[in-house]
């Protein structure tokens, strides 16, 4: 059953991860800003105080064990894994660039309290001083409690793809082709959704290549990697759309093929399937391709599903 954000509660968060070190929620506790919030606005904040020093990736595993909700659990995340950015944050050259993807992903002020207890927990009032000069900074450039706008999708893709880029520049959309980047674990139900949604699409599959090259999942994947890419090409190449499916696991798994399809001017649209851990599983024994269950418990302890920093567009499924 999937829990209202407000249901994930602390001690459920503490029994998840009981080496948890509690000591930044407990400093949170004492800011004043933090208590007067609605209860459903704390309480992301709150996780994400008691999931810090387990990192960005043990939090986002935790969480979905605990079955909260995505969105939820990714503004968690992110939260985490940009807690150390105002710090010292006015002297970096790409700061903009970063607070940018924090408020699409979660809420600058949000990181900011989250900084601020973690000072405190330091007893620290420099770095206390640093964050509070960068919630101002983050309120003069218009995306302290809300997402940076953009003129576009493109606009957006091209922004996070081009060092240097104008963030309010209208980038000419002259995308050719759509491709779908599919993401998520064994058994998540990828290819149940690609059959009903992509139908008459050509698929560029890493396992169907697998088995037409006769390549084992735990042999040389290089002779498969490269067929894949060769076939991408010739759809980009021709202005054909088509779906990339794969585990595509993390950021840096999918920037590769995200990369090439950019190169050929195609749209990229993400789609992140996923299913809670017991779902995952039973479906990955009931397999003809299955994936030891400890590779799974591996891949979700590195897990980063796509954002919108790095598509076009992204979809996300939940299979229950």
């Amino acid at each position: 059953m999937t829990l209202p954000a407000w249901a994930v509660r602390p001690e459920q968060v503490r029994a998840a991860l009981p080496d948890a070190d509690p000591s930044v929620a407990e400093a949170l506790g004492g800011i004043e800003e933090w208590r007067e919030r609605p209860e459903a606005e704390r309480a992301p904040v709150f996780a994400a105080a008691l999931l810090l020093d387990a990192g960005e990736h043990a939090a986002r595993k935790a969480l979905w064990g605990l079955g909260a909700p995505i969105a939820w659990r990714e503004h968690v995340a992110a939260l985490v894994r940009y807690a150390w950015l105002p710090f010292g944050a006015l002297e970096r050259p790409d700061l903009d660039r970063l607070v940018f993807r924090v408020s699409l992903l979660a809420r600058n002020d949000d990181l900011g309290l989250l900084a601020t207890a973690d000072a405190l927990r330091r007893a620290d009032m420099g770095l206390v001083e640093e964050v509070a000069l960068f919630t101002q900074y983050t309120r003069e450039i218009d995306c302290l409690d809300k997402p940076r706008g953009f003129a576009s999708d493109h606009a957006r893709f091209a922004y996070f793809r081009t060092p240097g880029r104008d963030p309010d520049y209208a980038a000419f959309d002259d995308t050719r082709c759509t491709v779908t980047v599919m993401s998520g674990l064994p058994g998540s139900g990828k290819d149940h959704w690609v059959a009903a949604n992509r139908a008459g699409v050509p698929v560029v599959s890493l396992d169907d290549l697998r088995d037409e090259l006769g390549v084992r999942p735990t042999g040389d994947q290089g002779p498969v990697i490269a067929a894949a890419y060769a076939r991408a090409r010739e759809h980009l190449r021709a202005g054909v759309a088509y779906v990339w499916n794969a585990t595509n696991t993390t950021r840096a798994l999918r920037s590769r093929c995200i990369g090439l399809a950019a190169s050929y001017g195609a749209r990229v649209e993400a789609v992140s399937v996923e299913a809670p851990p017991e779902v995952v599983h039973r479906r990955n024994r009931a397999r003809e391709r299955r994936v030891p269950a400890a590779v799974i418990d591996r891949m979700a302890g590195r897990w980063e599903p796509p954002d919108v920093t790095e598509a076009h567009s992204v979809l996300t499924v939940a299979n229950d």
